[in-house]
């Protein structure tokens, strides 16, 4: 598991280092065999120019990351909202977490509408992993849970998050 882990962020540490996020870090995005985690589905990819696109509104709303949702709610839906590479690192925080614990990250009743899922997504409502974990298994919630902090500024980097899954 901490080899996936590992592997999936050393994909995002390589993207962010050439100046784009994927701005859609989710489960299905990511292919594991022989151990390694392939990160796939770059259409929403946000890199460095700002030349002509579709705007970005967020992506699967279970791993949008908070100051995603936030830039969502707040903008005009033709608004393009620039994913950065903290985004990213809480989508592979949000997403280990639901891989590891069969929960999303943040709670919200599937019944409502998307913006109020934003909403709970922005106002940092964030299950905590030792309610919901399967067992504990320290070294992988320090990692979820650094990669979840509401603030992207406190999130490691992805390179960081491969560091601590080697020990490095």
């Amino acid at each position: 598991m901490l080899g996936i882990a590992r592997t999936w962020a050393e994909s995002l540490a390589r993207l962010h280092a050439a100046g784009w996020a994927h701005a859609n870090v989710q489960p299905t995005n990511t292919l594991v065999a022989d151990g390694r985690a392939v990160l796939i589905d770059y259409a929403l990819a946000c890199g460095p120019g700002d030349g002509s696109r579709l705007p970005y509104r967020g992506a699967l709303t279970h791993t949008t990351a908070p100051e995603i949702a936030a830039s969502v709610l707040a903008t005009s839906a033709d608004t393009h909202v620039q994913a950065a590479p903290p985004a990213d690192v809480w989508g592979l925080g949000a997403s280990l977490f639901w891989c590891w614990t069969g929960h999303r990250p943040v709670t919200y009743d599937d019944a409502v509408d998307r913006p109020e899922k934003l909403r709970a997504i922005a106002e940092g409502r964030t299950l905590p992993i030792a309610g919901v974990r399967p067992w504990p298994f320290p070294e992988f919630e320090e990692v979820v849970t650094a990669c979840l902090a509401p603030a992207p500024e406190d999130r490691p980097t992805a390179a960081a998050v491969t560091g601590m899954l080697t020990g490095k």
